[in-house]
């Protein structure tokens, strides 16, 4: 005989009640969890939004530079910076102090185009006191249709004055990520991703350098004769802003303008349509120069340094001794006024 399971009386009642305060539980331990994740990140300030020139960023722990340089643009005691794309990166700011008596920033951002430059030196110059700006040009800048944005998102918030509602704003897994990278950093337990300067060496070492490797690399970013180029006189957008910016610098501080040496190999030859495109560029940047008090000089041309293969990585990115050359030759530059003897630059154009 079958014997029947034993039942008991369920309180229906009761369930929706315990249900309601399980829910009410969860929803104020999220809540609360959600607020301390906020508020975590707020202290930490990965991304530097109470930055400013009295108050310098904390350890620079996150490698985009997008999201990294709006702090040191806002903060730290700096009164010069270097603009541009990664052909700029490896000029040291320590040697851009003395050569130039200030106290420089390096904010040049790899593929960075000429929108995301003028964005970040906009930030910079809102912020501080400046006696000496610096971009470094590549022909992004003389473009027709110049690209507004590069493949990288950029944080367009994080470049407006205040950062307007910031503190949300930045609330990711990234940036939650990038906090807890700080929180080691000031504890000595994690080494800053960038120096408090912008500064990194992005280069391999200079022991690995395999001068066969590199050949290899140039010859695979020389410039193809038959690209098309845009017409000598079509319109350059980029280069209105860039003249529109310089008229925003006190005349007292230094503006220099360099166009940088790549390669020869990665340079328009000269008489083609490429070549005369950069020519005319390199006209209309001289002319902005002139009107706007700057020194312009022009390392993009056939010299000792941008046909000696040893001298390059690959067609773009120079050596570290070549940076440290750069900034020789500028100061040279901003000095005398004239051609390098060596015919390494060219000045275009001189107060």
């Amino acid at each position: 005989m079958a014997t029947k399971s034993p039942t008991y009386p369920v309180d229906v009642e009761t369930q929706p009640a315990a249900w309601a305060g399980f829910t009410r539980v969860f929803l104020i331990g999220a809540a609360s969890l959600g607020l301390a994740i906020v508020a975590t990140v707020a202290i930490l300030d990965p991304y530097g939004l109470r930055a400013a020139p009295s108050h310098p960023p904390g350890p620079i722990m996150d490698t985009n530079q997008r999201l990294s340089y709006p702090q040191i643009a806002r903060g730290g005691a700096f009164d010069a910076a270097v603009f541009g794309t990664s052909t700029a990166r490896l000029l040291e700011p320590a040697a851009l102090d003395t050569a130039f008596a200030a106290r420089f920033a390096n904010l040049a951002m790899n593929a960075a185009t000429p929108d995301e430059q003028i964005r970040l030196a906009t930030l910079f110059l809102a912020h501080r006191p400046v006696k000496a700006i610096l971009f470094g040009l590549d022909t992004t800048w003389c473009a027709a249709d110049p690209p507004a944005r590069t493949a990288n998102a950029f944080p367009d918030w994080l470049y407006e004055t205040g950062a307007p509602w910031g503190v949300l704003r930045q609330i990711s897994q990234r940036a939650v990520t990038i906090a807890a990278q700080t929180a080691l950093a000031r504890l000595g337990l994690a080494r800053p991703r960038i120096r408090p300067d912008g500064y990194a060496i992005f280069t391999p070492p200079e022991s690995l350098y395999d001068p066969v490797r590199a050949r290899a690399h140039i010859r695979a970013g020389a410039r193809d004769p038959a690209a098309a180029a845009d017409p000598a006189d079509a319109p350059m957008p980029a280069l209105a802003r860039l003249d529109a910016l310089l008229e925003t610098i006190p005349a007292g501080a230094l503006k220099l303008i360099a166009f940088m040496p790549v390669h020869a190999a990665a340079q328009g030859a000269p008489g083609s349509p490429a070549g005369q495109r950069e020519t005319a560029c390199k006209a209309r940047v001289a002319d902005i120069g002139a009107k706007r008090g700057a020194v312009v000089v022009d390392f993009r041309m056939l010299s000792p340094v941008t046909t000696q293969d040893t001298n390059y990585w690959d067609a773009l990115h120079y050596r570290l001794p070549v940076a440290a050359r750069i900034v020789a030759d500028l100061n040279a530059a901003v000095r005398t006024g004239a051609d390098d003897p060596a015919g390494i630059y060219r000045v275009l154009a001189h107060p």
